[in-house]
């Protein structure tokens, strides 16, 4: 048998603030963190990524996270006036002709009208969630559902700085 190639092109669309309320619900931390290095792969399951856009309401936006999307995915950040919901829906729609899947990353019941619309338009959905605080006719609607669990996400400690004299 010969190896099959999947060359599919996916966009993955994270709601933010949808998953950091779930991942701080989960953990008891506000300072829980996605680790992406971990959850990309595993989404993508050796399909390409196309696009990886986070959106979030709010200006605090750490200039560090959004260069380490870029510089390791291309990634961006787009800051939102109020919910994500209207920008990733509208991003959605616009990238429907021009890949083969959408992953949205959220949890929340009001993207259900936009997975139908995407199935309609012929793009495989799928959805990247904490299944505790997912809806369920969410989950149903999709075509592929992924869990993400304490093993996709980190507590973040900073850093400490000590300050020893210098001894010779």
């Amino acid at each position: 048998m010969t190896d099959i190639v999947i060359n599919q092109s996916v966009a993955i669309l994270c709601d933010g603030n949808n998953i950091e309320r779930s991942i701080h619900e989960m953990s008891k931390s506000k300072k829980a963190m996605i680790n992406f290095d971990q959850l990309i792969p595993k989404l993508l399951n050796g399909r390409g990524l196309n696009r990886l856009i986070y959106f979030r309401e709010g200006k605090s936006i750490s200039g560090k996270f959004a260069e380490r999307l870029h510089q390791n995915y291309y990634g961006s950040v787009v800051p939102c006036h109020k919910s994500a919901d209207i920008p990733l829906s509208i991003k959605a729609t616009q990238l429907a002709s021009k890949v083969d899947t959408i992953i949205i990353m959220s949890g929340d019941s009001d993207f259900v009208e936009l997975v139908t619309h995407l199935k309609a338009e012929g793009v495989r959905v799928e959805i990247a969630s904490v299944r505790q605080t997912t809806a369920k006719i969410l989950m149903d609607e999709s075509d592929h559902y992924h869990e993400i669990t304490n093993d996709d996400w980190f507590v973040y400690k900073g850093l400490k700085k000590s300050y020893k004299k210098h001894e010779s």
